[in-house]
């Protein structure tokens, strides 16, 4: 079905049974369709919602550059709209960014959720990272002055296309020019100062060769958030819900039907 939150038409699935309520948020670049999986695990039991987050699956882009307070503002819209909460989320990568500023800024919104692979924390800089950002902001700062003497045609457009692609993301050059404005926006947020806000009881899952969010991350989460858990899965990578879906589905059960 299609919904409208916060001025976006949203793609949602709901299905299965039962009083217990479950909203799925997948990761960046990825939609509903890889969630799917665990909600259909779940819902022999549980009520649960998918959703595709805006810009991403069948849903609308966002009407202008979203950060995760919009994309958090979106989908307690739709859950409100839906009368879907309070609810139970399980929330990967860039769904558990959302899913924490929610958690911490409205706690009545969520039950108990499950984080895995989540991301919202900044790593430090290395000093080769820092030179290499350094370098990318000088070399464009130079292309955008060529630009602005419209003496050279196309070229300060190219030189900037190929500068991208060398220096940014997987993630960032996979996007059109207005998506990439979201993924900034998304990226430059850290949520190490919310974590202690939330109030949720949270189960962590985390692949120990997760190289998209390494391990730490994970176990600085469950020193933060102050009622959390970390569960180590061995061998997973940042799909680990995936891979071990399985166990992962035995693990995410007994916690949420915990009393």
């Amino acid at each position: 079905m299609m919904t409208q939150a916060k001025g976006c038409n949203v793609h949602a699935e709901l299905e299965g049974e039962g009083n217990q309520k479950v909203v799925l948020l997948h990761g960046w670049g990825c939609s509903a369709d890889l969630m799917k999986p665990i909600a259909d695990g779940l819902s022999d039991s549980m009520k649960t919602l998918t959703i595709d987050f805006p810009g991403f699956g069948a849903s609308d882009r966002p009407p202008e550059p979203w950060g995760v307070p919009e994309y958090a503002e979106m989908l307690r819209d739709l859950l409100t709209q839906l009368d879907f909460s309070p609810c139970d989320v399980i929330a990967h990568s860039f769904g558990a960014r959302v899913a924490i500023f929610l958690a911490s800024s409205d706690h009545s919104m969520i039950r108990r959720q499950v984080l895995t692979g989540a991301a919202g924390i900044r790593p430090v800089q290395s000093e080769e990272s820092r030179k290499r950002t350094q370098n990318y902001k000088k070399m464009k700062s130079g292309i955008a002055l060529l630009k602005k003497t419209h003496l050279l045609g196309s070229l300060p457009e190219r030189m900037e296309d190929a500068l991208r692609k060398k220096y940014g993301s997987r993630d960032y050059n996979a996007l059109d020019e207005e998506m990439r404005k979201t993924f900034v926006k998304v990226i430059s947020l850290d949520l190490s100062d919310r974590l202690s806000a939330v109030e949720a009881p949270t189960l962590l899952i985390w692949g120990d060769q997760d190289t998209e969010t390494p391990l730490w991350m994970g176990q600085k989460m469950e020193q933060e958030i102050p009622d959390a858990g970390l569960v180590v899965f061995e061998g997973g990578s940042h799909f680990v819900y995936l891979e071990q879906q399985k166990r992962f589905l035995t693990v995410v059960r007994h916690f949420l039907l915990e009393e």
